[in-house]
């Protein structure tokens, strides 16, 4: 790593990632990104309590209703919240199906990553990620969670109230990723001579395009040779999620709107393509495909409403510092 280039990274990084909130601005669990993390984690729950699990997330459940009764009748498996509204069920079931498939493909990833023998992990923007503790992490493993303070903390508080502890050595990085994340990342205890997985799941489209490439710069930079990235790249479909949206309020009075947190810059880099540009081979995958080879296909009709993302991890290979 070279500290002066990483600092000169940070600050463009910092600068780009600032939205129009308020500088140094915080979030409660059940509101703006802390929303969306709930509602991510109900649909871990309706997966894992179904007939035929993808994954097996017993920690989302109680995430989810610890935040209130709406939030555990969002993670009810039957949708029972959306009765009377079979339009409404069959979407939101896609919507679940979705995150069932991404979250098999991102453990798979990790699975791989320890047989390849890396044993420092980066979770950024980790949400209520259970991750750390419900995974079988090779020993010696050390997983690092950066997100929002009350994020970290409300999760880790609710799981340690009903007797949850960590599968391996996991360090919180309460920070923003608008402010010096590198930083704190090392201060936890992050060695940037050691091989890392790396993983921005569900984060991207949270960025403007300019952010999201310095942040694969410091990722970059932080990353020995033999590291490896996996990344959630999106091609967000308004229209559907913005049903889902709506009737997520509209039944259950809870606010999760992704599309006013969200970019939809036509322009942005195509994260595949920088990570190849910059020394990492990529393997990649439609998020459709994936879903049909996991017995998950989206039903014709359904094609046009259901989100559109291309999940992919890439290995550094070289070290070109």
């Amino acid at each position: 790593m070279v500290p002066n280039k990483l600092g000169n990274l940070y600050g463009l990084c910092a600068s780009s990632l600032r939205r129009p909130q308020t500088a140094g601005d915080s979030w409660e669990i059940t509101e703006s990104v802390g929303a969306t993390a709930l509602a991510v984690a109900a649909s871990r729950a309706v997966e894992t309590a179904g007939p035929r699990p993808l994954i097996s997330d017993e920690f989302a459940a109680v995430l989810v209703s610890s935040a209130g009764p709406a939030w555990a009748r969002l993670a009810d498996p039957e949708i029972a919240w959306l009765d009377g509204d079979r339009h409404g069920q069959r979407l939101h079931r896609i919507g679940c199906d979705y995150q069932a498939v991404r979250t098999h493909y991102f453990d798979e990833y990790f699975a791989a990553a320890g047989e390849a023998g890396i044993r420092q992990v980066v979770i950024l923007a980790a949400g209520l990620d259970s991750r750390a503790y419900r995974l079988h992490w090779p020993d010696g493993t050390e997983v690092y969670e950066i997100d929002q303070p009350k994020v970290l903390e409300y999760k880790a508080s609710i799981l340690a109230a009903h007797g949850a502890a960590p599968a391996t050595d996991r360090h919180a990085v309460p920070v923003d990723l608008r402010d010096d994340w590198p930083a704190a990342l090392i201060a936890a205890g992050f060695e940037p001579g050691r091989p890392t997985a790396w993983l921005a799941e569900g984060l991207l489209a949270y960025l403007p395009s300019d952010a999201q490439d310095r942040l694969f710069e410091m990722c970059t930079e932080l990353s020995a040779p033999g590291s490896r990235i996996a990344v959630e790249a999106f091609t967000m479909r308004i229209d559907g999620n913005r049903q889902r949206w709506n009737r997520m309020r509209d039944r259950l009075g809870l606010d999760v709107n992704v599309e006013a947190l969200t970019y939809h810059e036509p322009d942005r880099s195509d994260p595949a393509h920088w990570l190849a540009e910059h020394g990492w081979q990529v393997d990649s995958i439609a998020n459709h495909q994936e879903m049909a080879r996991l017995g998950r296909p989206v039903p014709d009709d359904l094609a046009h409403e259901a989100v559109t993302t291309t999940l992919m991890w890439a290995t550094r290979s070289v070290d070109d510092s």
